[in-house]
């Protein structure tokens, strides 16, 4: 068994935190990512406040550090979802939706009083089995 931190592009703030916790075994692998944002590529938080467009922004990233790793959104075994406001949620899950086809992973999703970073209203985890 062999684990491995990383930080691959996209992954924004790659210097504060590993993104992926990849631990490998026999056959296979488990990927852990980090809760993700919707930052741009210098930090800044995307569309403050806008739940849709935040979603799509976090799905971005979290398919660029699943694909850097061999993986895809079809092999994702859980979501986590923290929301500052679960009014948003139609919104995230039309994003989602467009995301997971088929049988979606398992989930779970709470509402918090805030994120990390002012504008931010939703951060999104995953794990994934290759």
């Amino acid at each position: 068994m062999r684990v491995t931190l990383d930080s691959p592009p996209p992954a924004p703030f790659g210097d504060r935190f590993a993104h992926v916790a990849r631990l490998d075994f026999g056959g296979g692998s488990l990927l852990v990512l980090s809760g993700q944002v919707a930052v741009d590529d210098a930090g800044a938080v995307v569309a403050p406040g806008e739940a849709g467009a935040q979603a799509e922004r976090i799905f971005a990233i979290i398919g660029g550090v699943l694909a850097a790793h061999g993986a895809g959104f079809s092999d994702v075994l859980h979501v986590r979802t923290f929301m500052t406001n679960l009014d948003d949620l139609p919104q995230y899950a039309a994003v989602r939706g467009k995301i997971f086809t088929g049988q979606p992973p398992a989930s779970t999703t709470v509402e918090v009083s805030r994120l990390f970073l002012p504008g931010a209203v939703l951060e999104v985890e995953v794990t994934a089995a290759l």
